[in-house]
């Protein structure tokens, strides 16, 4: 007859659910798995899949821990804010770009223009919801959603379940959140500066011509030079993107020895 002791199971159990709460926080924060049109018991079933498939090629934590423990629950706590700040990293790129479609209809006098944004479930303005498409469209042409789980996966090997003891991975994160105003205005830059040449010259024929009407002529000049700024730097987008995963890989990196430190 078989037995089981409290270890065994214990062991079987921090093997199968520890795994599970990392992935399950980074397809709660990644910004493709967690989409509102993908239901929530897919994302279940995924991280159920992931997890019983890398299960049996882990080893188990030296300091492993009943499940139902203080201890067992600070792990299992630790596992999910591991998984929701490597769902961040990736959210941040999509959020640095969305900020450039903000920057962008600002100046070009379509701030106030806003849409039903299905994937977000709120009211975005109409430029920041075409470079969040553009981006997702962008996102898995170069199988970024492979670089994510590549990642993920990865992370087991460069910190086994049950292993994070520091909490240096924050500031790591809070440091990478510089880069959603470094990526808006580099990539809305092309954009900013041909309408600030407009705005001068604008205000130049304005001078000159007091009787000029600003608002009749700047609005549509303006409006056009900006769109006309803006498809000519789309191009320049994918790369920026591709670069912007290169990144995603490498503070990842630094994350996980955040908190592996001691």
């Amino acid at each position: 007859m078989l037995q089981l002791t409290d270890a065994q199971v214990n062991e079987w159990l921090a093997l199968f659910w520890l795994p599970f709460l990392r992935i399950f926080g980074v397809l709660l924060t990644d910004p493709v798995f967690s989409m509102r049109v993908l239901p929530v018991r897919v994302r279940v079933g995924l991280g159920i899949l992931l997890a019983i498939l890398i299960a049996t090629s882990l080893p188990v934590a030296p300091q492993a821990q009943p499940i139902v423990s203080p201890q067992g629950i600070l792990f299992a706590v630790r596992e999910l804010l591991i998984g929701v700040s490597l769902g961040y990293l990736m959210r941040i790129i999509f959020t640095g770009v969305e900020m450039a479609g903000h920057l962008v209809g600002l100046q070009m006098g379509l701030g106030f223009a806003t849409l039903y944004d299905p994937l977000h479930s709120t009211n975005t303005p109409v430029l920041a919801q075409f470079y969040s498409l553009l981006t997702l469209l962008v996102f898995l042409a170069l199988d970024g959603h492979l670089v994510v789980l590549r990642a993920l996966l990865e992370s087991f090997v460069t910190l086994p379940p049950g292993t994070a003891s520091g909490s240096g991975a924050l500031k790591t994160l809070a440091e990478y959140g510089s880069t959603i105003f470094r990526s808006g205005v580099m990539l809305s830059l092309p954009v900013l500066a041909a309408l600030l040449i407009t705005n001068l010259a604008i205000g130049v024929m304005t001078r000159a011509a007091p009787q000029l009407n600003v608002f009749a002529v700047g609005f549509p000049l303006t409006l056009g030079i900006g769109l006309v700024a803006m498809y000519l730097s789309l191009p320049y987008v994918a790369p920026f993107i591709d670069h912007m995963l290169g990144e995603f890989t490498r503070a990842g990196l630094l994350l996980l020895k955040g908190w592996g430190a001691r």
